[in-house]
């Protein structure tokens, strides 16, 4: 069976959604992209709605409905929040998430007041000036050491309390993405609004030959992963299958590259269902999508978060491959699309893991 896969669209897709800030705990813009998008493409019987918790739950009704099965990614993604203002008018930070403290030095950002009014500023190392700091070099970078120096006039607390910033305030670090002509995708957060956009793309190029799931499916987008419990909870029915869709580990010992589909068969949690594991690689190879099969040992998914929660269903996780996960990050869009056809593929097969 022949599918026709729009990455030019997957990546305006994704590139929207990445342009929609959405720290852990900070997520209705995001979310309403994401319903916006996943309405656009005007497939029947696509129904869509809100947990109680924020996230964004589709269903799509199959072929049969003998079983369900589900999908989960998350576009909550690392950030901090003002946690004091400081003696000098800058911002102390707690982080959101497992954040790169040294990889987020010199970002540009957004600080988000309660009411929405919004500053912009740049995380820095207290003191940051080489010329003023012979030691610079050698410190120590977390919650600590760095602050943000707002961009507004302000040398004390009471000159930055005065422009309604405050403790527990959300702050927006720039994703600063670039698409390269020779498929590169450059950007913070990709893990995980990547794959998101694979998700989209793959029931994009399903409604286009006039195709169904061919069971029950549940699509949650979730809005926690990134603290532990974005994948626990909000599945309306019992499931028999669920695929965690994130990204993939890149580094020294790792088999996952930017170029292909990655089949997770252990991570920190454990190791995920055997029988999803055979199934997605044998939907790999009988449909020839470049896959690698990899053990992610510092890493935790949605579908992870589902099981502890007390799910039942059986779990399996895949995701396009990103380096430098959790600070400057790059894929490739030839990961964009054999993850998106491996999605495709898992959803149209009948066969029961």
């Amino acid at each position: 069976m022949s599918l026709e896969y729009d990455v030019p669209a997957l990546i305006d897709m994704m590139v929207g959604l990445l342009e929609t800030p959405s720290p852990t705990g900070y997520h209705r813009e995001a979310i309403a992209y994401c319903e916006e998008a996943f309405a656009s493409l005007g497939i029947p019987g696509l129904s869509l709605s809100r947990t109680r918790k924020g996230a964004l739950m589709l269903h799509w009704a199959g072929e049969s409905s003998e079983a369900a099965v589900g999908l989960t990614a998350h576009i909550d993604t690392l950030g901090f929040m003002v946690k004091e203002i400081k003696s000098n008018g800058n911002l102390k930070l707690t982080n959101l998430g497992g954040i790169n403290w040294p990889g987020a030095e010199f970002e540009n950002c957004t600080v988000r007041t309660y009411d929405d009014r919004r500053y912009r500023g740049t995380v820095i190392l207290a003191n940051p000036s080489t010329h003023a700091n012979r030691d610079v070099h050698k410190a120590t970078r977390n919650g600590d050491s760095m602050e943000i120096r707002l961009d507004v006039k302000t040398t004390n607390r009471k000159e930055t309390e005065a422009l309604g910033i405050g403790v527990g305030d959300f702050v927006f670090l720039d994703p600063r993405i670039e698409i390269v002509d020779t498929g590169f995708i450059r950007s913070r957060f990709l893990d995980d609004k990547a794959s998101v956009a694979c998700i989209w793309g793959a029931l994009k190029a399903m409604h286009a030959e006039g195709l169904k799931p061919a069971y029950d499916t549940y699509i949650l987008v979730t809005n926690y992963e990134e603290v532990g419990h974005g994948g626990a909870g909000g599945w309306p029915a019992p499931l028999n299958e669920l695929v965690a869709i994130d990204m993939a580990v890149i580094g020294d010992g790792q088999a996952s590259d930017e170029f292909s589909v990655s089949i997770c068969v252990k991570d920190a949690g454990g190791p995920y269902h055997f029988d999803i594991n055979n199934k997605l690689r044998r939907l790999a190879e009988a449909n020839s999508i470049p896959h690698n099969v990899d053990i992610y040992v510092y890493y935790g998914s949605d579908g992870t978060q589902y099981w502890r929660a007390g799910g039942d269903a059986k779990v399996g996780l895949i995701g396009p491959g990103v380096a430098s996960s959790h600070g400057y990050e790059r894929t490739h869009q030839d990961a964009l699309l054999h993850s998106t056809n491996l999605i495709a593929r898992y959803l149209l097969d009948s066969e029961l893991a």
